[in-house]
Formats: C-alpha cells, sequence, structure tokens
C-alpha cells in the first residue's frame, strides 16, 4: 500500500480554451481492461499534484474515480475532469440522459469536460452525419446549461470537424485523438488550432511500444530521464495536451517530471522522423 500525503498542485503550464476556460498541459489517463486503480488516482492527487484526470463511460470507472476524487481531499473546483459519451448513448435526449448518469457515477454537479467519443454513431437506420449533428446539439444546450463548462470531441478528423462548422454549431473547444512518435497527425493539429480547438493526445507512449526505440533511449540517456519522460516533453512541446495512462504509482510520479527540462530543435525534428502512421488504438479514417 503506498503512503500518501497532502500535496500542493503539480506546477503545471495551462493551455487556454476559446472560453477562457484553462486545462492542465498534463492529466493522467484511465481506461478498461486493467486500466484504473483507485490506489493510483488518489496517489496522483495527493502526492504528485494532478489536477487534470480524464475518463469516459465506456472505460466502466467513473464511480470509482468520484469515491478516488473524495477520498484524496482535492477540493472539486481544483480537478479538471473529463469524461465522454459512448456512440451507443447518441442522440438528443440520450445524449442528455448519459451526461446526467455520468455526473452521478461520478458524484460531481458539473463537468469541466464532456466529449463525444468516436465519430461513428452506432445508431443504425440513420446516417452518422445527422447522429452526430443532432448529438452535438444536445452538448452545446449541456454547455449552455452549465452541466458542461467545456464540450468537445474525441478521435473527429478534419471533415468531422467540418461538418460541424457547415451546420453552424459551436466550435468544439477540445478534440482528444491519439498522439506518440509513431501516429504524428500533424494536419490535423493544425487545423485544429487554426480553428481554435484545443488538440489533446492519448496514448503518449503508443501503449509502450515507444520506450524501446532506439532514438528515444538515446534521447533519454542525453537528458538524463526516461523514455516516458523523452515521449511526454515532445508532446507537451508540441502544443499537445497529453494524457499519458499509468496504474503503478511509482510510473505516475516518473510521468510528472516533465517540466524541468527542454528538448532542444534537432531532438525535437529527430522525434519528427519517427512517424510511421502506426496507431496503437482505434483508426477513424473509415467513418464517415
Amino acid at each position: 500500500m503506498v503512503t500518501v500525503a497532502s500535496s500542493a498542485a503539480l506546477s503545471c503550464p495551462e493551455i487556454s480554451l476559446s472560453n477562457g476556460l484553462n486545462i492542465p498541459i498534463l492529466g493522467l489517463g484511465t481506461s478498461h481492461q486493467g486500466g484504473y486503480s483507485h490506489e493510483a488516482v488518489v496517489y496522483a492527487l495527493q502526492q504528485c499534484g494532478i489536477r487534470h484526470i480524464d475518463t469516459a463511460k465506456r472505460y466502466g470507472c467513473e464511480e470509482a474515480l468520484g469515491k478516488a476524487v473524495v477520498e484524496s481531499d482535492v477540493p472539486r473546483e481544483q480537478i479538471w475532469l473529463t469524461t465522454k459519451l459512448w456512440p451507443a448513448d447518441y442522440g438528443y435526449q440520450s445524449t442528455k440522459q448519459a451526461c446526467r448518469e455520468s455526473c452521478a457515477r461520478l458524484g460531481v454537479d458539473y463537468l469541466d469536460l464532456y466529449l463525444m467519443h468516436w465519430p461513428d454513431s452506432m445508431v443504425s437506420g440513420r446516417s452518422n452525419r445527422e447522429v452526430r449533428e443532432e448529438t452535438w446539439r444536445a452538448l452545446e444546450e449541456l454547455y449552455d446549461e452549465g452541466l458542461c463548462h467545456a464540450i468537445g470531441v474525441s478521435n473527429f478528423l478534419i471533415s468531422h470537424l467540418n461538418e460541424l462548422k457547415d451546420v453552424g454549431g459551436a466550435v468544439p473547444h477540445v478534440n482528444q485523438v491519439e498522439f506518440h512518435p509513431f501516429q504524428q497527425p500533424m494536419k490535423l493539429v493544425e487545423h485544429c488550432q487554426k480553428e481554435g480547438i484545443v488538440f489533446e493526445g492519448y496514448c503518449p507512449l503508443a501503449k509502450g511500444q515507444a520506450l524501446t526505440h532506439p532514438t528515444i533511449l538515446q534521447l533519454a540517456q542525453k537528458y538524463g530521464c526516461s523514455a516516458s519522460q523523452i515521449c511526454i516533453r515532445w508532446s507537451i512541446q508540441n502544443g499537445v495536451v497529453t494524457i499519458p495512462k499509468s496504474t503503478k504509482p511509482e510510473r505516475i510520479h516518473e510521468n510528472c517530471q516533465v517540466f524541468g527540462f527542454s528538448l532542444d530543435d534537432s531532438d525535437m525534428a529527430a522525434m519528427r522522423l519517427l512517424h510511421d502512421g502506426r496507431r496503437v488504438s482505434w483508426d477513424p479514417s473509415h467513418v464517415e
């Protein structure tokens, strides 16, 4: 059992959303299939000073996460809490119901950020585009009501973002997409920046695949840090909100130690050369 002690918030830069709210550039990711640890979340909040936690209904850990937040004794208003709407709940009424159910499981009165998890709607008999537009309208109303302080999407490509723009809806505050040395969708990053959408990256370590790459290991030796810290620092220096996942307290602590150094321009460029289009998560390119 890890002994925890109260800690001040991590000295972590923030990125401003288009509505003026600030999201910490580093957070803790969670997931299903063994990707959640109550002990680790409490440790991250109390001992590491993490103030940004990312989850989703799909992961099945919202209720447990809510209990960890309470146990940490960190005031709710100091934590940026993101969860996601699963496509099976897309649609106007079902979106609103799902949002309220997520809040209830988390034990909170509002969400800092609520994301559409995937561009595919999973609703039979209707086009993905139609369902996405209807779902987004529901998110806009949840935002206007104050239940969601920011709204966004996940795994959306430029075409999906342009659809929302074409119907005159609000611009998403965030687009959360897989981003790591092997998967660098820079055109999408640039599009989001141009449109005022904050780009957030998950799987920054490529599910561990990046940690044994020779270039990354060489940089870790050069900077006197770990391979994971190189990957996270590279992502952050690209202006990407970064949410590494770990269930091990010692790894979470390590992943937070990325603000005491910077990669020089030549090393940033060397990391750019590692892009090979490899995905370790879902591929949204087939979704119309």
